[in-house]
């Protein structure tokens, strides 16, 4: 991992609030392919305290892509905490795996069932359409989550449940 992004990466964790907006605008402005190793602290970053460090690791987060598959297991831990932005980033970059994010489904069928963010359960039924046919135990989470009162999440949900159809 390049030296300056590994710093970077470890001043997002000072508890000087300058010293983790600096650093998570630094980031942002890395080339996505260097920043896939800072994947998981940027979507910590967007449960912090202070707004300009959540609205830079989210900017960096738009532009990453996929994460590398081996930070599949921390993104899940990620999936179930208690901030919303935390969690939906974190459903986002599990879903950018694709099949390789297949480990992740219990997870995602649990936020889908029990999020108590709305944009998070939306995030977790796309997230099992992008894993397609390797997400087919989620089928009975989808059905009912297709039918529920939220459009967004309805058509999420049937576009997740047609992913398994052959």
């Amino acid at each position: 991992m390049d030296q300056d992004i590994a710093s970077l990466m470890a001043a997002l964790g000072s508890p000087q609030e300058t010293a983790r907006a600096e650093a998570a605008e630094r980031l942002s402005r890395v080339e996505p392919a260097e920043m896939r190793a800072a994947a998981l602290v940027m979507v910590e970053a967007c449960g912090d305290e202070s707004e300009a460090v959540r609205e830079a690791a989210a900017s960096a987060l738009e532009e990453l892509g996929a994460p590398a598959p081996e930070q599949l297991e921390g993104l899940i831990g990620l999936l179930t905490g208690d901030k919303a932005d935390v969690a939906y980033w974190a459903a986002t970059l599990i879903g950018r795996l694709g099949r390789d994010a297949a480990a992740a489904v219990p997870a995602l069928v649990e936020a889908l069932q029990d999020s108590p963010y709305q944009n998070v359960r939306q995030r977790a039924a796309w997230a099992l359409g992008r894993i397609g046919p390797g997400a087919s135990a989620a089928r009975e989470a989808l059905r009912a989550a297709a039918a529920s009162d939220d459009a967004r999440l309805a058509r999420l949900a049937e576009g997740a449940l047609a992913q398994f159809e052959p």
